[in-house]
């Protein structure tokens, strides 16, 4: 995998434009700690790869990525949650879950071609 940093990976584009369409629609969410929790997980995610990325550790940096995988996970949860309790539409539930997804296998895949044996 060649790259020269994270900025140029496409998988920490999307989770950027994951974070801020998620901001976009929770801006108007009364429920404080809901929408704080869901902000924290989605910035997590392309905060982990970030910070894997700059850590000159082919380990260090793999592990960052599995954090930021169960960031996409802990965020997906939460859409089916606020999707139950009506603070999303069921269809930005399902477009936000679908590319949720996607990344997700673009993190598996970045994991595998940075480390063979993982």
């Amino acid at each position: 995998m060649s790259y020269q940093s994270f900025e140029d990976l496409e998988v920490w584009k999307r989770a950027c434009q994951m974070a801020v369409t998620v901001y976009s629609l929770l801006k108007d969410c009364r429920d404080f700690s809901f929408r704080d929790q869901m902000q924290r997980a989605v910035i997590s995610i392309s905060s982990n790869i970030a910070e894997g990325a700059e850590r000159n550790s082919v380990k260090e940096f793999v592990r960052f990525i599995h954090i930021a995988k169960g960031s996409a996970a802990e965020l997906r949860t939460q859409l089916y949650i606020a999707e139950k309790v009506r603070l999303i539409s069921s269809s930005d539930c399902l477009h936000l879950v679908e590319e949720l997804k996607k990344i997700s296998k673009m993190l598996h895949s970045l994991a595998v071609s940075i480390n063979p044996k993982d």
